[in-house]
């Protein structure tokens, strides 16, 4: 007898569970077709614009990885040498000692940055 009550009970709970449900979604204020497609269109186009700069970035740092930061670091005080000898000889030119350093630092850094890549890429 006290299974056939709580059966009773749990029928009248799921009754009014799902009336109460159904009145709760009719007071819902549903977007008319035109709103839905409006937003439907501004999610999208916000998703593709994040798609769009998260691939963007995602490119950049790849060849960042790629060129290894030591190659940039190369480049920057490779113009670095080249401004200052300019600026501190007259003539704009420097002299042949000045030169056969810098090519041996040129070479110091390019051989670094292989060796990284070998590395990396092994």
């Amino acid at each position: 007898m006290a299974k056939a009550k709580k059966e009773n009970k749990n029928n009248k709970n799921k009754k009014s569970f799902f009336k109460s449900f159904k009145a709760e979604l009719k007071k819902v204020t549903w977007p008319t077709p035109k709103q839905l497609a409006n937003n439907t269109v501004a999610v999208i186009t916000i998703v593709l614009l994040t798609a769009i700069i998260v691939f963007v970035l995602d490119v950049t740092f790849e060849a960042g990885n790629k060129y290894g930061i030591e190659k940039i670091k190369s480049l920057v005080s490779n113009s670095q040498t080249e401004e200052k000898p300019e600026e501190n000889n007259n003539e704009g030119e420097s002299s042949e000692e000045e030169k056969s350093e810098e090519n041996k630092e040129e070479n110091k850094a390019e051989e670094n940055s292989e060796q990284k890549e070998n590395v990396e890429n092994n």
